[in-house]
């Protein structure tokens, strides 16, 4: 984030987008699509996170492909995020963090993006993965989505909101991390388009200690103001995630490593330190 600016290119290679590009919504057209966003992203952006599910649907051979994507980006230097959102328990969730985190795993990530719905508790054989082999979790806490609120928004016994324990069982998890005066291993996933739920809720996001992934710039409208109002006082902890408003540059390769860098120049603008001014 400090070398490239605060940005996570999302690929997500679902049909229209790939007929948007002139290719086959099929296996060549995914490879195509793929070759071509991590040759553009690469050494270019803070991480880029490919979208697990556009891969699976085409099984073996389209999850071979991202496999090969994860490799390259890995080669290049590059931190990727998998978009998986996996949830569960007891040695299901352990053996999708070995999938996924474990160093040797074909489909090794840097980080995944995972869902606490089960219980926060439930990730800890991930969480403790992670953390071990250096690597990231981004964890499910706000989502933009209206039907998270039902589940996000409750109120627990103690009078703190669902999203709110997400937030503080990661603060405890970065602690370490954040006495060193660095962002700590798990992150969460707050949607920049939330309005005031996290002071309405009265989460302390600066508290997690973690990187904060944020999806809803550009194409799903969030602006400058929105994004101060969501983060306040934790905008330095703030990776902007951004799919459409970068992928809409292809195909050629040149303009998506371009709008890849001016977008990220603009979330470097949009949450620089006088921001809040």
């Amino acid at each position: 984030m400090d070398a490239h600016g605060p940005l996570c290119v999302g690929i997500d290679p679902h049909r229209a987008l790939l007929q948007s590009w002139g290719l086959t919504p099929g296996l060549d057209g995914l490879r195509a699509f793929t070759e071509t966003c991590v040759t553009a992203f690469a050494g270019r952006v803070a991480a880029v996170k490919p979208q697990s599910a556009f891969y699976e649907v085409h099984g073996a051979a389209g999850v071979a492909v991202l496999e090969e994507a994860l490799a390259a980006l890995r080669a290049a230097g590059t931190l990727s995020i998998l978009d998986v959102k996996r949830g569960d328990i007891g040695t299901t969730v352990e053996a999708y963090a070995h999938a996924s985190l474990a160093p040797d795993a074909p489909g090794a990530a840097d980080a995944v993006t995972m869902s606490p719905y089960l219980g926060y508790g439930a990730l800890r054989p991930a969480i403790d993965l992670a953390q071990e082999t250096g690597r990231g979790v981004f964890v499910l806490a706000l989502t933009s989505n209206p039907e998270g609120a039902q589940v996000q928004h409750a109120r627990l016994p103690d009078g703190r909101s669902v999203a709110g324990a997400v937030a503080d069982a990661a603060g405890e998890d970065n602690a370490p991390a954040r006495a060193r005066g660095e962002l700590g291993s798990i992150g969460l996933v707050v949607g920049a388009t939330v309005g005031d739920a996290v002071q309405r809720l009265g989460i302390d996001l600066a508290a997690s200690g973690g990187p904060l992934l944020a999806p809803g710039l550009g194409a799903q409208g969030a602006t400058a103001d929105d994004v101060r109002r969501v983060f306040g006082d934790a905008l330095g902890q703030v990776l902007a995630a951004s799919s459409r408003d970068v992928l809409r540059a292809g195909p050629d390769r040149a303009a998506l490593g371009a709008r890849a860098e001016q977008v990220a120049a603009e979330v470097d603008r949009m949450i620089a330190p006088g921001a809040l001014d």
